[in-house]
């Protein structure tokens, strides 16, 4: 929303609480919202204003003033006004409806009652009366009212709860505490009254996870960050009461700073319109200048002699004006080439197939309840055109269901089976767990087979002991006790929830923590820990570290995290220890299991006194406070002690190898960007088959220096062209002069892949190598890059689209996606583990990753094969139906006389073809979807642009051409010597204009009969019911009533059943129809019988054998064991650390069908078959093995 009137850029917020006066000299913004658009008054203006910005609305406005001076227009203004205005009305009461529907939800919430603490009481208000600086009491499943910072509550510490899913779609609860000092304050209204803390912070942004400021009062000053802030739209859970202070009101809120709208996203197709519509207007142009350079000579030489009938006014006797009068005239004529109706049409299509979308149940994903969703209408054919896949891993490519499933101790690895002879077993659903029941705190779900590690606990292992205890202990899970022996624990991040849960059932149970402690059982013993600080996670640091100190006065640091960052600060003794380790996290890796590195160390007590007064001047500082913490955390996260690894279990989504095979098949490159360390993400790609045995290669970029990139892409670029792989494919050269299109690239494909780390991917995207990266990764059937930020993943995504001029979609179900999902030309959400973020800033939402391959393979060639077979006939429609009149004008002295009646001109795009070519653009299909999901190379034309692209625009264009000039030199040539039954001449105006619309209606029905593939009910209804809609208006347009009643506008009285009894008439019109619709159909069969396209070849064996199905091939599953390492990037937030040590605790009290097909149908032998016109079944049969072969 913006304001009334420009204010001053705020550099930083002043709030005193309880001050309107002194808080209103900044004029911030109230708390009254408006997303509406419009008023009553408005409206009308605003709404033709933001329409006529659209250039076809623009244009065809033009037309109509051209069409109001009667000396340069033969048509009359309705002609054009009607459809203008019946589009304009439809999006006016679309955009009104729209609108209306925000102005109630805005007055809604506007008019939400709040209680503000005023005078000393507290007083009802509504929201939108809400300043900033009130302090206002909230309730239990109450809506937060604004951006608040939380002064109370009434629960322990300070504590609220609140549900955030209206901000980032994530249904668990969060936890927020008050400053100590005012969580003192309580629910005593004087005191709250006398409240006048002075809040210093940051301006308004749109930064949800992030917030600083500064308390002062009573000559004191407090941190504030995030997790002392309500903001506006969460919802109080949990909590009876709670009192804050408003920071930010209405506009200023985090939520509304959030409401900007996302980058407008445009097809190809979209982009190919504007292109070719402006050359119809340099066409239109064009003809009319020929036209009016026609009208001029035929003034000079042959007009003149007319003035002696037909005087003409003195400023017309000007051949050259005259020529251009004539030339605006033929603009108005001949403007249909463009009709309006055409963006309304394509609107409605792309509507439509987005409700197939939503309706499939085919994607829905059941124990989610998660149905496919369509959450933008405009890019659905675009969805038939993908080229590049950008996939993250965990969460998309996985569950991100984490199962604790190995670890290693002191340099002993358990988590393997064994029998009774001490042999490695497989696990499999009969194995036998490890029995839990000596601890009646367990967790009944959990399955652990190696029951030596609970031996090892109950001997009292110190190493094994001090590994659990660190689980227990070094995290911010959230524990509630529902009841006795029943914990429930809320965890930020699965991993998180697999390792506590782990702990608790070998003994070592985290039961409960305040801001200053935590309560674990230690086999079975409640022990206390005091703890002293958290060193919270980021992105950096990749680990998390917790102080405690133990009831005999042990200070000691836990901490966990990636093995590259917890490696490096091993104290020298751990070397041995620490080679072992790392042998077992390469065995992990092996198995496709994220890991995980732990160790602590003792401290002294005078140093950490030390180092505790630096983290709270740190942690109070108004500048460079994040830069200051990392520096303290950094200095006493040294010198640790190695106790040993964990291994998590992420396994793949159901049907992710299947679905990934597809898509490859479809020519469609799979680039994994995630930010798991190269060795899982390797395991997951030999899981999945991204990667195989059989490549000839894998490529791995790891150098840390821009040389050493350089040199390791350059060596790659020549190892690949040195042993270059055809695959059989050629590919169409093109007309590419980007620099970055690589000649080999477009002959062959390699089976090579490419491995890249995040800080070598830095390097290669600088502007000196991205191109050499690219060339390299464009030759590679498989592409992954390892530990990359969002950032870099939105980078690699804008390389390939500025560079390759690719369609690109981007897929992944989490924050750190989004940025790589707004910057694809697609962005499809899943909803995950991780909550909704990526869904809410995707354009397709969809359960599972494996239903990607229908919504591209069905729904997006379908809806591309739709949209180009639509646009084709909507073009070559209206070419035949325009270019008669340009014809006309070489008979008509170039007077810019139409050709039909008026009213035929005004109802031909909007009632006689619309409904046809609608049903056709939105039910046709050329194969059915368990076929499209068979042979995948059908995708291929979409990505090629092969169905509608500027050669497919010409030859429609030569085909309106020739349909034009059949349509009117026919029955001109049959009107010459023409007579009626009774002797009289045929040829007269009117009754060759009912021929030659009649004519049209039929040869454009017949046309758009022979172009649909797939018949419905609807198709049969629009097409045979509009030629029955045209007789109808026909007749009742040329009957006496209307000329009755309207003389001037219905001239053709009569016209109609004087015409169209006579047999000439209808023999003409079959004629005309037969001369436009043989070339095609001859033209049709010969394509179809020497060279048939994939599509023509499916629907012949789908025709001629409807119950065979194509033999189902299995893919042979490889197995490969190496010493690949394997781990994860932390999946954690950062944040709960800082929220927990200030106080934040809990509360007291077969393969897929799509794996055949996978080869190019060979043409000779489908042609040779067909030839055969063999029926009996063997040959059949031999039909089907030649065309799988």
């Amino acid at each position: 929303m913006k304001l009334c009137r420009e204010k001053l850029v705020e550099e930083e917020r002043q709030v005193i609480a309880n001050n309107r006066e002194y808080n209103e000299k900044f004029e911030y913004a109230s708390n009254r919202i408006k997303t509406s658009k419009y008023n009553v008054i408005t409206f009308l203006p605003i709404n033709l204003f933001e329409q006529f910005q659209r250039v076809a609305n623009a244009y065809f406005l033009f037309l109509l003033l051209l069409q109001l001076i009667p000396h340069i227009s033969s048509l009359s203004w309705f002609t054009t006004i009607v459809p203008l205005v019946l589009v304009l009305t439809i999006t006016a009461v679309k955009d009104a409806t729209d609108d209306y529907f925000r102005y109630k939800s805005d007055n809604q919430v506007n008019n939400r009652q709040s209680q503000v603490l005023i005078d000393g009481k507290l007083q009802n208000e509504k929201w939108m009366n809400v300043r900033v600086g009130d302090v206002i009491k909230l309730e239990n499943d109450q809506f937060v009212a604004a951006d608040i910072l939380l002064l109370s509550s009434s629960e322990p510490h300070g504590l609220s709860y609140v549900e955030t899913a209206e901000l980032d779609g994530e249904t668990n609860l969060k936890v927020r505490q008050a400053l100590t000092v005012t969580a003192e304050l309580g629910a005593d209204m004087s005191q709250l009254a006398e409240f006048d803390g002075k809040i210093i912070c940051e301006p308004p942004n749109n930064k949800l996870d992030k917030f600083i400021g500064t308390l002062f009062w009573k000559d004191k000053k407090y941190s504030l960050n995030n997790e002392k802030m309500l903001l506006r739209s969460c919802v109080l859970r949990n909590t009876e009461w709670c009192f804050g202070l408003v920071i930010f009101a209405g506009p200023d809120t985090k939520l509304m700073q959030n409401s900007g709208h996302t980058k407008l996203k445009r097809t190809s197709i979209d982009r190919l319109m504007n292109t070719l519509v402006l050359w119809i207007f340099g066409f239109l142009i064009c003809m009319g200048t020929i036209l009016g350079i026609g009208n001029s000579i035929w003034a000079n030489e042959i007009g003149k002699y007319f003035c002696i009938y037909l005087p003409w006014d003195q400023w017309m006797k000007s051949a050259f004006f005259s020529g251009f009068l004539s030339f605006w005239s033929y603009i108005i004529i001949l403007n249909t080439v463009v009709p309006i109706s055409l963006y309304v049409s394509v609107e409605v299509i792309r509507l439509g197939h987005s409700y197939f979308i939503n309706w499939d149940r085919k994607m829905y994903f059941a124990p989610k309840n998660t149905s496919a969703e369509a959450r933008t209408t405009t890019l659905n054919e675009e969805l038939g055109q993908i080229e590049y896949i950008f996939s993250d891993k965990t969460g998309t490519l996985t569950q991100n269901i984490m199962i604790f499933n190995k670890c290693s101790i002191n340099g002993k690895v358990y988590g393997d089976a064994y029998d009774e002879l001490g042999g490695k077993m497989e696990i499999s659903e009969r194995t036998c767990p490890v029995d839990f029941s000596f601890n009646s705190l367990a967790d009944s779900k959990f399955r652990f087979y190696d029951s030596s590690l609970v031996e090892a606990t109950k001997l009292g292992d110190p190493s094994v002991h001090e590994f659990f205890r660190l689980l227990s202990l070094c995290h911010t899970v959230m524990s509630e006790e529902k009841s006795e022996a029943e914990l429930c624990y809320q965890a930020q991040s699965p991993d998180e929830g697999a390792l506590v849960t782990a702990a608790r059932n070998f003994g070592f149970v985290f039961r409960s923590r305040t801001p200053e402690t935590i309560t674990i059982n230690e086999m079975g013993k409640p022990v206390v820990y005091r703890l002293l600080a958290i060193l919270d996670f980021n992105n950096m640091r990749k680990r998390m570290s917790v102080i405690v100190q133990n009831p005999e006065g042990q200070i000691r640091l836990y901490s966990k995290g990636a093995d590259t960052i917890l490696f490096e600060r091993l104290h020298p003794s751990n070397e041995e220890l620490m080679c072992v380790t790392s042998d077992h996290l390469s065995e992990f890796a092996g198995e496709g299991l994220r890991t995980l590195v732990l160790a602590y160390r003792d401290l002294d007590e005078a140093y950490f006194n030390k180092w505790q007064k630096m983290h709270y001047h740190a942690s109070t500082a108004l500048e460079n406070r994040e830069e200051q913490l990392s520096a303290l955390y950094e200095d006493i996260e040294q010198d640790l002690m190695l106790l040993g690894a964990t291994a998590v279990e992420d396994k793949l989504q159901e049907g992710v190898s299947d679905t990934i095979a597809n898509l490859t098949l479809a020519n469609i490159k799979i680039w994994v960007l995630t930010g798991d360390k190269q060795e899982t993400a390797v395991n997951i790609g030999y899981s999945c088959n991204m990667l195989t045995d059989d490549m000839n290669d894998i490529f791995i970029i790891s150098g840390r220096t821009v040389l050493e990139v350089r040199e390791e892409i350059r060596g790659a670029r020549e190892q690949m062209m040195g042993k270059p792989i055809c695959n059989g494919h050629v590919f169409p050269e093109k007309n590419g002069t980007s620099q970055l299109r690589s000649v080999v690239e477009e002959t062959f494909v390699g089976d090579f892949a490419l491995i890249i780390n995040g800080h070598s991917l830095a390097h290669a995207l600088e502007a000196d190598m991205k191109q050499e990266f690219l060339d390299l990764a464009s030759m590679c059937r498989t592409v992954i890059c390892c530990r990359v930020t969002p950032l870099q993943k939105a980078q690699v995504v804008e390389l390939v689209k500025m560079y390759k001029k690719a369609v690109t979609l981007a897929i992944g179900d989490g924050a750190n996606d989004v940025s790589m999902i707004k910057t694809a030309h697609i962005g499809v959400g899943i909803s995950g583990q991780e909550g909704m973020q990526a869904v809410l800033a995707s354009d397709y939402s969809i359960g599972q990753f494996r239903y990607l391959q229908r919504l591209l393979l069905v729904h997006g060639r379908w809806s591309y094969l739709r949209m180009c077979r639509f646009l084709y006939y909507f073009f070559y429609k209206n070419f035949a139906f325009t270019l008669v009149h340009f014809w006309f004008g070489f008979f008509c002295g170039f007077s810019a006389q139409t050709v039909y009646d008026q009213w035929f001109i005004t109802l031909y795009n909007i009632v006689y073809t619309s409904l046809p070519v609608l049903a056709m653009g939105i039910f046709d299909q050329d194969v059915n979807e368990q076929k499209s999901l068979v042979y995948t190379r059908l995708y291929e034309p979409g990505q090629l642009n092969l169905l509608f692209n500027k050669r497919e625009f010409f030859i429609c264009i030569i085909h309106g051409v020739y349909t034009s000039i059949v349509l009117f030199f026919v029955p001109y040539g049959a009107f010459c010597d023409s007579t009626r039954d009774d002797g009289q001449h045929l040829s007269d105006y009117q009754s060759f204009a009912v021929t030659v619309a009649t004519s049209l209606v039929m040869v454009v029905s017949v046309q758009i009969g022979l172009d649909t593939s797939y018949w419905t009910a609807v198709n049969h209804f629009f097409i045979w019911g509009s030629v029955m809609v045209y007789f109808s208006i026909l007749f009742a347009m040329h009957s006496n009533g209307l000329f009755s009643i309207f003389p001037s506008q219905f001239p053709f009285v009569g016209n109609a059943r004087n015409s169209l009894i006579h047999v000439t008439v209808w023999l003409i019109i079959i004629v005309t129809t037969v001369m436009c619709i043989i070339p095609v159909v001859v033209f049709r069969f010969l394509k179809l019988d020497l060279k048939p396209s994939l599509s023509d070849k499916v629907r012949y064996m789908q025709r001629a054998r409807k119950k065979l199905r194509p033999t189902q091939h299995r893919m042979r599953r490889v197995n490969r064991t190496s010493s690949r390492r394997s781990g994860y990037a932390f999946a954690h937030q950062e944040g709960f650390g800082e929220l927990i040590t200030s106080g934040r605790n809990m509360r007291f009290n077969n393969p897929s069908p799509a794996l055949t097909g996978k080869f190019m149908l060979s043409s000779t032998s489908w042609i040779e078959n067909l030839r055969k016109k063999t029926t009996d079944s063997v040959s059949i049969n031999s039909s089907e093995k030649n065309v799988k072969q």
